[in-house]
């Protein structure tokens, strides 16, 4: 017999176990847990419903709906998110993760849609790993959700990182030229980059361009760059980086296909090169964009499939 109810505060040790044992590809520490997901301001323990059978926690389910807003991007209100879930290898096959789900769509219901995992600013991974979890997503598949879209993890070794002389050559060309030029941000830059964020490429980005900048004012120890491209002194894109965590970065629409964003993408590996950094990684790009990744010597590490459904809004 299995009863499904809320997170409790004595369940953390028995619920990251079940982590573990079925999220072995994303294990993480209790420090984690209680930053990420107990100190959210949007957690709420009636959306972490945890499986109990004999007594023992066996599994859970944590979802996500915005109690407070996310900037201007507000409280998404038909929104809600699935962030991490799991039976313990030993309890599957029972019907216990289907009784889970069963018991978040009826906490949702009003919603209008499910997604696995885009939740900002928390979301552990992009999605399900389509290599490590395939028996997940078929089994999400059987309860309706569908995959919206594939998101690719990279990673790069950086020793001995060099800029192409072909690139440099387009970088002076596009400074003669254009009036281009790419420098690490300053103050001076804040009142028009912070907004040219938020314009282009949306509130989650610009937390993380704050966040990061908030840390390396107040002394971080660990290396932190943030760039930024000027075009006739208007700026067009920028690029970042936290230890070995790389971007976002982009480029504003109609200045792409210029070489701007390679050359923002170069000239912050080789800072995180010289700043003795000698990997790169981050979660989520497309295809597309791997390819100009590949050029800096990226290579795919992960692929995630994020998948939604539709709750009908009821």
């Amino acid at each position: 017999m299995v009863d499904i109810r809320p997170y409790r505060g004595d369940d953390e040790a028995a619920l990251l176990a079940v982590w573990h044992a079925a999220m072995t590809h994303d294990r993480i520490s209790a420090e984690r847990f209680r930053t990420q997901v107990l100190l959210d301001p949007n957690f709420l323990p009636e959306h972490l419903p945890v499986a109990i059978v004999d007594g023992q926690v066996v599994g859970f389910v944590l979802a996500i709906t915005r109690q407070t807003p996310l900037f201007l991007q507000g409280l998404e209100p038909e929104r809600a998110w699935i962030t991490a879930f799991g039976v313990h290898p030993e309890y599957q096959r029972r019907g216990i993760g289907r009784a889970l789900f069963d018991a978040v769509f009826g906490r949702l219901r009003g919603r209008k849609t499910l997604e696995i995992a885009p939740y900002v600013p928390n979301y552990f991974v992009p999605g399900v790993d389509v290599a490590a979890y395939a028996g997940t997503i078929r089994f999400l598949e059987r309860l309706g959700f569908q995959t919206s879209e594939r998101a690719i993890s990279m990673g790069a070794d950086l020793t001995g990182f060099q800029i192409p002389p072909e690139l440099r050559a387009l970088e002076q060309r596009r400074e003669q030229t254009d009036g281009l030029t790419i420098r690490r941000v300053t103050s001076a830059d804040l009142p028009d980059l912070m907004p040219f964020i938020a314009r282009n490429f949306g509130w989650d980005w610009y937390r993380h361009t704050r966040d990061y900048l908030l840390e390396d004012i107040t002394g971080s120890a660990t290396p932190i760059c943030v760039l930024v491209a000027r075009r006739r002194g208007e700026v067009v894109g920028y690029c970042q980086q936290r230890g070995e965590r790389f971007g976002p970065f982009g480029v504003r629409a109609d200045m792409r296909n210029l070489g701007i964003g390679r050359l923002l993408l170069f000239r912050c590996l080789a800072e995180m090169s010289t700043r003795q950094v000698y990997y790169a990684y981050f979660l989520w790009t497309d295809e597309n964009a791997a390819r100009l990744y590949a050029q800096a010597g990226f290579k795919w590490r992960r692929e995630f499939a994020i998948m939604e459904k539709s709750l009908n809004g009821e």
